[in-house]
């Protein structure tokens, strides 16, 4: 009787404040398999409200920083050699969840490695000159020595995509930018969004809502200074570095609220006319979060918003919301211009019914199916010439370059 494999699985960091996307790939992972669970830092395994609480997870060097509790970015030159120091000999596969360094872990010969990448690391490729604009280090001496460390990085960040036997994407947005970093397809799974926790509401009120981190890439000042614009009222959850600014534009008409606990955020998303979302992510659970509220979005049309919004002139009557195609204050007013138009032809039912496509089930069954098979070719790869056959092709496991083939995928 052959014996279950063993199963290392690779997160970034462990913290109370680190609740996004990729958290939530990792509990659905845990949830599927057992696995003991490696970080650079942990601070979740002693936390009570944790799911981890009591865990024994594997760390590195950098748990004894000063500070690492509340992030270690500031450690970024560390980190690469950090995640090289986790000993995951005993394994035989290795799970990492990166959107930095977790895929560079040192795998031997006869491991399996499949990376479920959230994205390239951003402030090394998609974002390095809007980080350099915005930090202090980005200016005079040390703007020069940021940009060779983010140089340096960028290479090392190529090189240890080669680690990686297989990539899956959170989206064909994030395995297009996967092939334009690393030259690697990537298989795409959108991740788990918890839509049972959010109740179809039929009935909207008159307000529009913003949930986000105020970020400089989210661009909430645009969606406020539209709004200014409009006159129509809308309420922004979130804290963040642009809360002042974001502030100092708001008109009376618009409320901004900071962080609100999770049922004040259900509640908003519920009762709000629409989510209005300026950002280019990557996938997006916000969106798919307010569209299993019954909610129609209406958002910036690229990135994973393309994949998880039918738009109104697209799609019709199983549209879900408006997608925009500038990240300008005019391309967004006249999105909510025709919103206000057409939002009696957007069905909560229907916008439900299309979230619920991305449900922790659907994951949990497109992840199993894909990891078996990826193991089915490894055990192949590494079994004596005379005994390898050949495996029948899977069509739902075919990787993609640059949103192309076809892929572990949402049915639509």
């Amino acid at each position: 009787m052959a014996m279950s494999p063993s199963y290392a699985l690779v997160h970034e960091w462990l913290t109370p404040q680190a609740t996004g996307g990729s958290e939530l790939v990792v509990e659905a992972i845990l949830g599927q398999i057992e696995a003991d669970l490696y970080a650079l830092i942990d601070f979740e395994s002693t936390n009570p409200e944790s799911y981890l609480y009591g865990r024994q997870i594997g760390t590195t060097f950098l748990q004894h920083f000063p500070g690492a509790r509340n992030g270690i970015q500031k450690y970024l030159p560390f980190l690469p050699l950090a995640i090289e120091q986790l000993d995951l000999r005993q394994y035989d596969v290795l799970i990492s969840s990166s959107h930095a360094v977790a895929k560079g872990v040192l795998a031997a010969p006869h491991q399996l490695h499949l990376c479920y990448c959230h994205t390239p690391m951003r402030y090394a490729w998609d974002l390095t000159f809007d980080y350099l604009a915005r930090s202090r280090l980005g200016h005079g001496l040390p703007g020069i020595a940021t940009r060779y460390l983010l140089h340096r990085l960028r290479l090392w960040d190529v090189l240890s995509a080669h680690r990686v036997d297989y990539f899956v994407a959170n989206s064909h947005h994030t395995a297009r930018r996967i092939w334009r970093c690393y030259r690697r397809e990537a298989a795409v799974i959108y991740p788990p969004v918890n839509v049972d926790r959010f109740e179809l509401q039929t009935s909207k009120k008159d307000f529009y809502l913003v949930v986000a981190r105020l970020v400089s890439y989210k661009q909430v000042p645009l969606i406020v200074q539209a709004f200014n614009q409009l006159r129509l009222p809308l309420v922004v959850i979130g804290s963040g570095p642009e809360l002042g600014e974001i502030e100092a534009i708001a008109q009376d008409h618009i409320q901004i609220l900071g962080n609100q606990p999770n049922a004040v955020v259900e509640r908003y998303m519920a009762e709000a006319k629409a989510l209005v979302y300026a950002a280019c992510e990557d996938f997006g659970i916000t969106l798919v979060e307010a569209q299993a509220c019954g909610t129609p979005v209406i958002a910036y049309g690229a990135g994973g918003a393309a994949e998880t919004v039918k738009d109104l002139g697209l799609h019709g009557e199983a549209a879900t919301g408006l997608l925009f195609p500038e990240q300008t204050v005019a391309s967004l007013v006249e999105a909510v211009g025709r919103f206000e138009m057409a939002r009696s032809q957007l069905n909560p039912e229907t916008i439900r019914h299309h979230a619920e496509g991305f449900s922790q089930a659907v994951f949990a069954q497109r992840f199993s199916d894909y990891l078996r098979h990826c193991g089915g070719l490894h055990r192949q790869q590494h079994s004596p010439p005379q005994l390898q056959q050949q495996l029948p092709p899977d069509r739902l496991c075919q990787p993609t370059k640059a949103g192309q083939g076809q892929t572990v995928d949402r049915e639509s």
